[in-house]
């Protein structure tokens, strides 16, 4: 394994170039790749469009299959809130990190090929009035995105064993970088649908996420690490969680933002899980055009990522965050009442814009908001909320184009309205957020 710059001198920071092609962090890199084929593949695109094909006959229809897409990741992300602070204390307990990732992708990755699977599966049998191939698809998805995104919390926490404080910047750079190739790569499996046929892609999208993991599985080296504490209780976590909230709510500025950033990361959230049926249903997209909206929205959100970087240095974090908010509103007020295609494809890229813009202006407003020695404390109770907004919004969402089901299409529309609310309530929140900086009072 390549040896890591001594700790005796902090100040030299290795190159990007240099950083990936040592072996422990191209092995992570190459982690970030396989993963995002997963959340791309079948997240974004194929498993959606699976269930608006086997379900969606009418108008009426593709209303109920936008709602088994957003309960079923609704429902995945309440067991990962669930169960997502026993993971934290598992890794206290044991500095074990790469111990538990490869498990939780290999079953991520089995769960996959169970989906593929159940797809490919000619059978009669009713279950719930559904088809059981499409109820074990909608099961092994839930299974799948839930020991993907579990296995992330091992994944992220990596990133301090492999440089320097100087260089953990450039690293994670590094990874999301890998990671965006690896959402162009994945596109490979765009000709295997062939008729609308999805579930073709299941399989595939499986393997190459099995495929592009091996380096971290067998290239990378876990630095043995003695435990933070061998004694923490399993409920530990929760009680961490807990105590946190309560100490965060003594720091003013930092508390409202988090509840600002909730409603933010909602409609972000949600809107990631339905955009690819929503612009097939409503919008008329073919799966090619909404593939290419899909790319052109990522490449917004490395420009966002980067232009919000200078205007969030020139006008501050608050300013910055309210500007990326308004881009929000407008971006999902032109996607719930567009007429055409092309004002689709401009809300879409602005979406991507503010997708890319609100992590990097949130980022620095937190680091603003919080005292040091308190910093990774709200760094870890804004990932969690961030996981709690993943249900609402899905859930929201997939609740109204429900009820509203008869309506057809006009459900999609409310549906993705009833966003903006969310975006409004967190920007009204985030203007009351005071300048001082970790304030207490």
């Amino acid at each position: 394994m390549a040896k890591l710059e001594p700790a005796s001198n902090p100040l030299h920071t290795r190159s990007a170039w240099t950083l990936f092609f040592s072996l422990p962090i191209f092995a992570w890199a190459m982690y970030d790749f396989a993963n995002t084929i997963f959340s791309s593949n079948i997240v974004t695109v194929f498993y959606p469009f699976y269930l608006k094909e086997t379900l969606g006959k009418s108008e009426e229809l593709n209303q109920i299959a936008s709602t088994f897409i957003t309960y079923s990741n609704a429902l995945s992300s309440f067991f990962l809130v669930l169960l997502s602070p026993l993971f934290g204390v598992w890794i206290d307990r044991t500095g074990k990190k790469k111990a538990y990732l490869v498990p939780f992708t290999l079953i991520a990755i089995l769960a996959t090929l169970l989906m593929g699977a159940s797809a490919l599966w000619q059978t009669d049998q009713q279950w719930a009035g559904l088809n059981a191939s499409i109820v074990g698809v909608i099961f092994f998805f839930m299974i799948a995105k839930f020991f993907y995104n579990s296995s992330l919390i091992f994944y992220d926490s990596m990133i301090s064993d492999l440089g320097s404080e100087r260089e953990i910047p450039i690293i994670s750079g590094v990874g999301v970088a890998v990671g965006y190739v690896g959402t162009l790569v994945g596109l490979v499996v765009f000709p295997l649908i062939n008729g609308n046929h999805f579930e073709n892609t299941f399989i595939p999208s499986a393997l190459m996420f099995l495929l592009f993991s091996l380096p971290i599985m067998f290239l990378y080296k876990e630095k043995s690490q003695k435990p933070i504490s061998e004694k923490k209780s399993l409920l530990s976590g929760y009680r961490e969680i807990w105590a946190t909230f309560k100490e965060a709510r003594k720091y003013r500025a930092a508390f409202l933002f988090m509840i600002a950033y909730f409603f933010f990361n909602d409609a972000i959230a949600t809107a990631i899980a339905v955009m690819a049926i929503y612009a097939n249903t409503v919008m008329g997209f073919t799966t090619g055009q909404f593939i290419l909206l899909y790319l052109v929205s990522t490449v917004s959100s490395i420009v966002g990522s980067f232009l919000f970087g200078y205007v969030t240095r020139n006008v501050g974090p608050k300013r910055a965050v309210t500007i990326v908010a308004f881009v929000l509103i407008i971006a999902i007020a032109i996607a719930a009442l567009a007429t055409s295609q092309s004002l689709f494809w401009a809300a879409g890229s602005l979406y991507g814009v503010s997708m890319g813009a609100m992590w990097v202006t949130s980022r620095t407003l937190i680091v603003q908001l919080t005292p040091e020695e308190k910093r990774g404390q709200f760094f870890g109770l804004f990932a969690f909320s961030g996981k709690v907004s993943s249900i609402v919004g899905p859930a929201l969402y997939g609740s109204i184009t429900w009820a509203l089901a008869s309506t057809g299409n006009l459900a999609s529309r409310v549906a993705l309205g009833s966003l903006l609310l969310l975006v409004v309530i967190g920007l009204i929140v985030h203007m009351r957020v005071p300048q001082k900086l970790h304030s207490s009072t």
